[in-house]
């Protein structure tokens, strides 16, 4: 899909090319376009779009460090009651 644009406009080529392969290739259903360029999509053809930013909001800030990955599970106790 195409890379995030401030103009939707500019997304255009990459849907209607995404549209056109699709249709070569039989697919009923086209999941494109997010919340800030959903509506180009749909022009171009999407079936399914994404648009939880617009219901949502912006996603928080990564911590510095954090690389997004999930904490670490603690360490098993195995063997020890209460």
């Amino acid at each position: 899909m195409p890379a995030p644009a401030a103009d939707p406009e500019a997304t255009r080529p990459a849907f209607r090319r995404a549209a056109e392969l699709a249709a070569r290739s039989g697919l009923a259903e086209l999941s494109m376009g997010m919340t800030a360029d959903f509506e180009v999509a749909v022009e171009e053809g999407a079936t399914l779009i994404r648009v939880g930013t617009a219901l949502f909001g912006p996603r928080p800030a990564r911590r510095p460090g954090s690389g997004g990955a999930a904490p670490a599970a603690e360490p098993s106790s195995q063997g020890s009651g209460p």
